[in-house]
């Protein structure tokens, strides 16, 4: 329990409370600020408090990270970088409403399977503030909101891009990667590229001798947002990957970590952790015919449902479901096609045609069910198995392709965003 809620305080440690503002700051440094963004401050007590949850994630394995005064610079970056997020998001206009952070908070309880009350319980067992984390949980997803925002739009991916990448492709293989990156300026200088290569082929060095793994190196040395775990990119499909990347993984295997590769952000290495391939996907669909009769003003559901009942009589005795459908039913996307509902998976039309479909032998009639707008049979024409592997690997490979192209989109926003701020960094490097 106490890794499953440091993980959601982990996203949530780079989105804090909103803190002071930092107006008519003395000149002198002020005790317990220990960063200025534009006119916003961070704390010391934040970054105490950010820190103590990433430790909690490593438990007896935190002599594999980096010095504490490495650590607190790598989240504090992370925590200016959230509040400019947050900062921009208020100023877009973006709300999270008390009904919807109500929801989130249950869907954190749910997942760990225990009751709200239980949760502030855990919390307080652990010494995490519930109010506190609310808030972080708030802050969480105003920016998840701002990344949408920011991404919607900017974004399009063409058929053309989905048929070379499904070319590109041939096989199904899917890649688990991390990555470290050392970042370089837009424009960078010779001299700046000369520093960040010789630092990836000193961390590449490390790597090669076994004086550090991956993960520890990651935290330590990456620039990367995803730097505090460990660099880890996740699965991607092989043709999720920047074309740059491509010929180096496809030629790796699992625990091979490739050479420096210099790429639009930086120099970067990748760690190959597993690789699979995946198999043909095949869904269940059904066929079907569909009667409604709705309420109305006129029609209370009583008498709809006794209507229901005689017309499932009389398809019951041999009259036609499909002659019915056409005369009576009141569903106009089905009522002309004799209430053909074409093949389709089985939750498609909705709970209630789910939970009657699957239980029902072709040629079989349901009893009447009801919903919000009236009174429904179903009568079940067939069932199949369809290979769907092939129209599921078009819509991944657009929803890959967008995913990468949104990634892209969003760090050049933080890059921009980060220049063009006002940050006054006062963490001692001592």
């Amino acid at each position: 329990m106490r890794t499953a809620l440091a993980c959601i305080l982990l996203a949530a440690l780079t989105a804090p409370g909103f803190g002071l503002r930092a107006q008519a700051l003395p000149l002198e440094p002020v005790e317990g600020i220990i960063a200025v963004v534009d006119e916003e401050v961070i704390l010391s007590s934040e970054l105490q408090r950010a820190t103590s949850n990433f430790l909690a994630q490593f438990g007896g394995s935190q002599q594999q990270l980096p010095p504490r005064k490495v650590l607190e610079r790598q989240i504090l970056d992370r925590l200016v970088l959230s509040r400019l997020q947050i900062e921009r998001a208020n100023a877009m206009g973006i709300r999270i409403s008390d009904a919807e952070l109500d929801q989130a908070v249950q869907s954190v309880a749910t997942n760990n399977r225990i009751t709200i009350d239980q949760l502030r319980q855990q919390l307080a067992s652990e010494g995490l503030n519930f109010d506190q984390f609310r808030r972080d949980l708030r802050n969480e997803i105003l920016i998840q909101r701002l990344r949408q925002r920011i991404v919607q739009g900017r974004v399009a991916v063409s058929d053309t891009e989905i048929d070379l990448a499904l070319a590109a492709q041939g096989n199904s293989r899917e890649l688990h990667l991390a990555h470290i990156l050392v970042a370089l300026p837009d424009g960078a200088t010779p001299e700046q590229v000369e520093t960040a290569k010789g630092k990836i082929e000193g961390v590449k060095v490390l790597l090669g001798k076994g004086e550090m793994d991956f993960t520890a190196a990651a935290i330590r040395y990456s620039d990367a947002p995803n730097a505090l775990q460990g660099g880890d990119l996740g699965w991607r499909n092989q043709n999720e990957i920047p074309n740059l990347f491509t010929s180096v993984v496809t030629a790796m295997q699992p625990g091979d970590i490739s050479d420096p590769i210099r790429g639009p952000t930086g120099f970067q290495l990748l760690k190959l952790i597993e690789s699979r391939d995946a198999g043909r996907q095949k869904v269940t669909e059904y066929q079907s015919r569909h009667l409604m009769l709705r309420q109305s003003e006129v029609v209370s559901f009583a008498q709809a449902k006794a209507k229901l009942e005689t017309l499932r009589a009389r398809a019951l005795k041999g009259e036609s479901f499909e002659n019915l459908a056409r005369e009576y039913s009141e569903d106009t996307a089905t009522r002309d096609a004799g209430g053909m509902m074409d093949w389709y998976e089985k939750d498609a039309w909705g709970a209630g045609v789910a939970a009657q479909i699957v239980t029902l032998k072709d040629g079989e009639i349901s009893q009447p069910f009801q919903s919000d707008v009236g009174w429904h049979m179903i009568q079940r024409v067939g069932e199949r198995e369809t290979d769907v592997t092939d129209a599921l690997r078009r819509n991944q490979v657009r929803e890959l392709i967008a995913r990468r192209k949104g990634e892209e989109e969003y760090e050049r926003f933080l890059r921009q965003m980060r220049s063009e701020a006002f940050v006054d960094m006062r963490l001692s490097s001592s």
